[in-house]
């Protein structure tokens, strides 16, 4: 069976604590929006941080919001090798026993033990979306972009949740492989 579904580029970026938030922003500080993100609640803000790896730094790192139970930065496999600094694949929130980086915002630095990913590529569905699609949560599908660089991906984990909206996640580096220019749909290849 085969669906068609938007498909969006997750670049790098950083969610905070409340905490963490303050200490790299200052006291009190909250989170400035900047634009609506598709899947409902989720922003990008104004705020930036750079990320210092043990090789080199990356600038002006988006933080997205609002805040979450744990800080955790996630980046593309080119950036980790950039940084010097290992980063394991994951889905957003699977942090324990991650990659380590240092934070540094106008206020203050934050040195995260954990939180250091590479975004394991997923698809989010509602529960309608996910039922009519007959899949569950943490299934694995493939999905099949079209254009000068056609491509299958495989190992697309499903990700259901009642607020979530239909969405294909792929990292930088997974978009730039397809040719993607912000135009492309996919097909879920549900088996």
């Amino acid at each position: 069976m085969k669906k068609t579904i938007r498909v969006e580029v997750s670049a790098r970026h950083v969610h905070l604590t409340k905490h963490d938030l303050e200490v790299l922003f200052g006291e009190g500080y909250e989170l400035k929006r900047d634009k609506d993100l598709s899947q409902p609640g989720q922003y990008a803000s104004v705020e930036v941080v750079t990320l210092v790896g043990t090789k080199r730094n990356l600038e002006n790192v988006r933080v997205l919001g609002p805040c979450r139970g744990n800080s955790q930065v996630e980046i593309s496999r080119t950036d980790s090798f950039y940084l010097g600094s290992p980063a394991p694949l994951r889905l957003s929130g699977k942090i324990i026993g991650s990659g380590s980086i240092k934070l540094v915002g106008p206020k203050g630095e934050v040195e995260l033990k954990e939180g250091l990913i590479v975004a394991k590529r997923h698809v989010h569905l509602n529960l309608t979306q996910a039922k009519d699609y007959g899949v569950s949560n943490g299934q694995n599908i493939k999905i099949e972009i079209d254009g000068p660089r056609s491509i299958v991906f495989s190992e697309v984990e499903v990700r259901i949740d009642e607020n979530f909206d239909e969405a294909v996640h792929l990292d930088t580096d997974e978009a730039n492989a397809a040719g993607f220019t912000g135009e492309e749909e996919a097909r879920l290849i549900i088996k």
